[in-house]
């Protein structure tokens, strides 16, 4: 089926990224995995060439595109070299802070933070989970007090991506008996990064816990409006998780792409695997659910362009999608044999890089939860 998402300054930009990615990307990132640690400089020359930051306005050295059509180019590319550390790592700045940054921050704050961005200067991580609390945001207890010009913050966060990495971190934390964010910034007396933790998948890109011992963070770091922080949290959730259906429909194309070239080439019992019908038959309902979720994926993409991607619709997007990639991942895996389970063939690192997208940005279990309470009329 022919998509029609694309225009020619889509396909033209789409060059540019796999040029990039082909220089500066693909002979490094299996080291970074090894070594549980992305060379950040990389990611200054990302955003020059202009892989991420495109929203940030002119004025401070952005481009001003806020079409995510780039974006899903993007996210399409990285899953083409099965990148995928580092392209959470750039996912987590488009989808989560920067989409925070742009909305919330006043004229003095954005002078002060964009500009580094748009340069790949800075890099910035989003702090809501704690070690009690996770999809439930209403848990947190992580608290900020005011003294004076500064917040006192207290508290814990982990499982935050990029929190080693970090020069801000935007934190949800608790103000009397509402929320606030607050950025706070790598030097901040009181902030204290935990161990980078050690997970299944994902190496490259560090994921740390986050200690605040009364941290003074300056009173024009409050990030929106004092009190408002749920709702800046909840507004922000669809643009997160739009990020994670659209990287998580191109992992699974690219997967499966790969799946059946390696089908076409591997021979047994005289012929190649795609000569057996059980083979074809597996092919043939993966590429049909990869269609069909395209299709949706897809439309809530122009959906959010135009402003009109509802929460709903957007956590419909992300626990389905992320799903079928989980579930087309592991029949490609199976379809590869004992080569699936070798970490040189590109599918099983799929395996374990991706499976937590079924968990971060709110797990499959609450985007039901969201979709059945709008059913019932939210009561």
């Amino acid at each position: 089926m022919q998509r029609s998402l694309y225009e020619a300054d889509h396909e033209a930009y789409r060059e540019t990224v796999r040029e990039f990615l082909a220089r500066e990307v693909v002979p490094h990132h299996q080291d970074w995995d090894q070594n549980r640690w992305i060379d950040r400089d990389v990611f200054a020359r990302a955003a020059k060439t202009g892989l991420y930051a495109l929203q940030i306005g002119e004025e401070y050295g952005g481009a001003g595109e806020s079409d995510y059509r780039y974006r899903m180019v993007v996210c399409e590319e990285i899953a083409r070299i099965n990148a995928l550390s580092f392209g959470l790592t750039v996912a987590l700045q488009d989808d989560l802070v920067l989409h925070y940054l742009l909305d919330l921050t006043n004229a003095e704050q954005k002078q002060r933070w964009l500009p580094g961005f748009a340069d790949g200067s800075l890099i910035g991580a989003l702090a809501m989970t704690e070690p009690g609390t996770g999809s439930d945001l209403r848990g947190i207890r992580t608290t900020a007090r005011r003294d004076g010009d500064q917040w006192i913050l207290n508290g814990q966060k982990t499982f935050i991506s990029s929190g080693i990495m970090a020069d801000l971190v935007v934190v949800a934390a608790r103000t009397d008996e509402r929320l606030s964010l607050f950025v706070v910034e790598r030097d901040t007396p009181g902030f204290e990064r935990g161990r980078k933790l050690d997970k299944i998948g994902l190496p490259g890109q560090d994921t740390a816990e986050l200690f605040f011992h009364d941290a003074a963070v300056p009173a024009q770091n409050l990030l929106g409006e004092e009190g408002a922080g749920l709702n800046h949290l909840m507004s922000h959730l669809p643009r997160e998780r739009l990020g994670v259906t659209a990287t998580a429909i191109a992992t699974a194309r690219a997967i499966f792409d790969l799946t059946v070239q390696y089908c076409k080439e591997r021979t047994a019992f005289g012929s190649s695997l795609i000569d057996k019908q059980h083979v074809r038959f597996e092919l043939a309902d993966m590429a049909t659910e990869i269609d069909v979720a395209q299709a949706y994926a897809d439309q809530s993409v122009l959906a959010y362009n135009a402003g009109e991607l509802s929460p709903v619709d957007a956590a419909k997007g992300k626990w389905f999608v992320s799903e079928l990639q989980k579930r087309v991942i592991d029949r490609c895996l199976q379809l590869h044999g004992g080569y699936g389970y070798m970490n040189e063939y590109p599918v099983a690192r799929a395996f374990v890089d991706t499976r937590v997208q079924t968990i971060y940005a709110g797990t499959t279990e609450i985007m039901k939860e969201i979709i059945g309470r709008d059913l019932a009329g939210n009561r």
